[in-house]
C-alpha cells in the first residue's frame, strides 16, 4: 500500500473517529464523563491513589474510612443510592457542599457538608475516581475534563 493510500486512510479514520466522539459529547448520559477500559493504566492507579489520599483528608472523618457513614448523622457513601443514582450532583457536592435534606437509603440526613473550595478539578477527579471505584463501583477514570464539565453547570457554585 502507498504512502498516501495509508495516510488517506488514516485521515479518513481520525475524521471517523471525532465525529463518532462530537455526536457521543451530545448525549447528557452521566456516563460520557467517565473514562473507560483504562482501570490498569498508570493514570487511573494514580487517581485511586491519590484520591484515596484526598478521601481521607477531607471526606473520611464524616463519611468514614470506610464510606459507612455516621449513624443517623452523615450519609453513607458506601452502598449509597443517592452516589450511585446522581452522579453529577454528587461531584458539585464534593466542590459546593450542601445544605439541607437529603435521603440516603431510605434514611434522612439534614446536617450540612460545608464545601471545599480549594479542591482543583483535579482533586475532585481523582476523588470520584475513588469513590466510584470502590464499595462494589467499578465505574472507571473520571477525568478533569468531565469533571470541569459538570461543575460548570452545578446550580449550588
Amino acid at each position: 500500500m502507498s504512502f498516501k493510500k495509508i495516510l488517506f486512510f488514516s485521515a479518513i479514520t481520525f475524521y471517523a473517529m471525532a465525529c463518532g466522539n462530537a455526536q457521543q459529547n451530545q448525549n447528557s448520559d452521566p456516563s460520557e464523563h467517565i473514562a473507560t477500559n483504562i482501570q490498569g493504566s498508570v493514570k487511573y492507579k494514580q487517581y485511586m491513589v491519590e484520591g484515596r489520599r484526598l478521601y481521607t483528608q477531607y471526606c473520611s472523618n464524616c463519611h468514614q474510612p470506610d464510606g459507612g457513614g455516621l449513624g443517623k448523622v452523615y450519609p453513607p457513601i458506601n452502598k449509597s443510592d443517592f452516589i450511585d443514582n446522581n452522579f453529577e450532583e454528587s461531584i458539585c457536592i464534593i466542590k459546593n457542599g450542601r445544605q439541607g435534606e437529603i435521603t440516603v437509603n431510605g434514611i434522612t440526613y439534614n446536617q450540612p457538608m460545608m464545601p471545599i473550595p480549594g479542591l482543583t478539578d483535579l482533586e475532585i477527579a481523582e476523588i470520584s475516581t475513588f469513590i466510584y471505584n470502590n464499595w462494589g463501583r467499578d465505574k472507571g477514570l473520571i477525568p478533569v475534563k468531565g469533571v470541569q464539565d459538570i461543575l460548570s453547570k452545578c446550580t449550588n457554585k
